[in-house]
C-alpha cells in the first residue's frame, strides 16, 4: 500500500498525556484544549476538569476524524507544527514513520472508513506530573513545578492550579493514568517510551516502570527516548546508564542544554553546568554511537549568542545536536528569537551561519529566516506585546537575581532596541 504524504503513524501507534491530563496526538500537535489551555493549544479550554480515559479517547470522534483526513491525504490542522516546521526541521511525522512504518499495512487493514481502528498504542508519552527542579525561562508552570511555585508566590494562579482541581488531577493520575500505563507494561505491549516531563528522571514512575519492564524480560524489545535536563542520573542507588539503559534494546538521551557556563545557567535556572557536563560524559561511556547521546538545544533569544559555543561543545564531545526554536504562538514571548525586529534577527543569524558546524542548527536557522517575526505576524498587537514580554523578563531577573538579560544578550543594536521598549 502507498502511504499518503500527510499521513503520520502517531494516531495508530502513539498516546500522549500532559501533566494536566490533556490528551493529544503527540507533544507537538495543536489541538483545542479539552480542559485547560495548554502551551500549544489553539484556543482556551473549558476550565472544567473532565479528563478522558484512554479507552474513550482512542476511538473518539476527534481522533477518528484525524485518521480519516490522513487516509484521504489531507493534513489535519492539528499537524501545523510538522506541516510548517514551526518547532524544528526534523519533524515528528518523519520520526513516527521511521519507527512504525512496518505497521502501516496492518494499520490500514485494521482501520475502518469511519477512522475506528483495532490498533492499540505501542508508543507512550505519559507525563505523570509537572515535577521539575528547573525553571527554564522559555518554560512555564504547566511543565515545571518550580515554575508553578514561583507563579503562586506572584499570585498567578491558573485554573488548573486551584487546590480542588490539583487534587482531582493528582487523583486521576494516581488511578486511571497509572492503571493505563501499568497495564501496558504488564501486557508486554510497549515498544517505545518517550520519557519527558517535567523532569522525567525525577519521576518515581520512570524508575519503577523501567525496572519492571526489565524484570518482565521485555528490555530487549524496548526503545526508550529521553528529553531530560540530566541534572540527576541516579535514584535510590539505581544508575540510569548501568542499571537501566544497558538492559534494553536501544535508547537515546536528548540532554537539554541551551548555552554553556553562565549563559546556559541563566537560560535554564537550576542548571549547574559542570555537573551536567559530568553526567553527560558518564553517558558517553555507555553509548555505542553518536545518536545515543545528543545535545538538545532550544534556540532562544539569549541563545543566539551561544550557538558557536554549543557547536564547539557538540564537536568536542563527538555528538550531534537536536535543534529547535522556542515554542511561541503569542507575540509577547521575548525568549523567542522571533520577538526581535527582523533587521536585527537576520543580521545576527547571517553573522553566525558561517560558523555553525551542526547541520540541525543550520537547518533551523535557515528556516527561521523564512518565518515572519512577531512584529510582522501580529502588527496590531506587537507594540503592547513587546512591553509585556520585556516586563516579564525583567520581573524574572528581579525575582531570581544574579545574571541579567542584557548580560547574555550582548549585541549592541539589540540592547539599544531593548532599552527603548516602553
Amino acid at each position: 500500500m502507498t502511504k499518503p504524504d500527510n499521513l503520520c503513524m502517531a494516531p495508530w501507534t502513539h498516546t500522549y498525556l500532559s501533566p494536566q491530563s490533556e490528551r493529544r496526538l503527540c507533544c507537538a500537535s495543536r489541538e483545542p484544549a479539552q480542559n485547560f489551555r495548554q502551551y500549544i493549544d489553539t484556543k482556551d479550554g473549558t476550565n472544567k476538569y473532565d479528563p478522558q480515559p484512554l479507552k474513550e479517547w482512542w476511538n473518539g470522534d476527534h481522533i477518528r476524524r484525524i485518521r480519516r483526513q490522513m487516509m484521504a491525504g489531507e493534513a489535519p490542522p492539528e499537524c501545523e507544527v510538522c506541516e510548517k516546521k514551526l518547532l524544528n526541521t526534523d519533524v515528528y511525522r518523519d520520526y513516527f514513520w521511521y519507527m512504525f512504518q512496518h505497521k502501516y499495512d496492518e494499520a490500514m487493514r485494521k482501520t475502518a472508513r469511519t477512522g475506528h481502528t483495532a490498533m492499540k498504542p505501542v508508543s507512550w508519552d505519559y507525563r505523570f506530573s509537572n515535577l521539575c527542579n528547573f525553571k527554564c525561562r522559555m518554560c512555564g508552570p504547566m511543565l515545571s513545578s518550580q515554575w508553578e511555585t514561583e507563579a503562586r508566590s506572584e499570585g498567578q494562579i491558573e485554573p488548573w492550579m486551584e487546590k480542588s482541581v490539583k487534587q482531582d488531577i493528582e487523583h486521576f493520575q494516581r488511578t486511571v493514568v497509572e492503571e493505563e500505563f501499568s497495564s501496558a507494561v504488564e501486557n508486554h505491549s510497549i515498544e517505545e517510551i518517550y520519557w519527558v516531563g517535567g523532569e522525567p528522571l525525577m519521576y518515581e514512575q520512570h524508575w519503577r516502570y523501567m525496572q519492571r519492564i526489565i524484570e518482565l524480560g521485555d528490555g530487549p524489545n524496548l526503545y526508550a527516548r529521553y528529553n531530560t535536563n540530566l541534572s540527576k542520573v541516579e535514584y535510590h542507588g539505581v544508575n540510569l546508564y548501568s542499571d537501566i539503559l544497558t538492559k534494553i534494546r536501544d535508547w537515546q538521551i536528548c540532554a537539554s542544554i541551551d548555552g554553556v557556563g553562565v549563559a546556559g545557567e541563566y537560560i535554564r535556572t537550576g542548571l549547574k553546568y559542570n555537573e551536567w557536563l559530568e553526567n553527560f560524559k558518564q553517558g558517553l561511556t555507555y553509548s555505542q554511537n553518536p545518536r545515543m547521546m545528543r545535545l538538545d538545544f532550544t534556540l532562544t533569544t539569549p541563545g543566539l549568542f551561544e550557538m558557536q559555543n554549543m557547536c564547539e561543545l557538540a564537536d568536542k564531545l563527538g555528538v550531534s545536536m537536536l535543534s529547535k526554536v522556542t515554542f511561541a504562538f503569542t507575540p509577547d514571548i521575548a525568549m523567542s528569537p522571533l520577538f526581535l525586529p527582523k533587521h536585527i534577527l537576520h543580521r545576527i543569524v547571517h553573522e553566525q551561519l558561517p560558523h555553525i558546524t551542526q547541520k540541525s542548527l543550520k537547518d533551523v536557522l535557515e528556516n527561521l529566516l523564512t518565518r515572519p517575526t512577531f512584529e510582522e505576524e501580529y502588527p496590531n498587537k506587537f507594540k503592547k506585546a513587546r512591553v509585556k514580554g520585556k516586563r516579564r523578563i525583567e520581573r524574572l531577573d528581579q525575582i531570581r537575581g544574579g545574571t541579567k538579560w542584557l548580560d547574555v544578550c550582548t549585541d549592541n543594536e539589540l540592547q539599544k532596541w531593548w532599552n527603548e521598549i516602553s
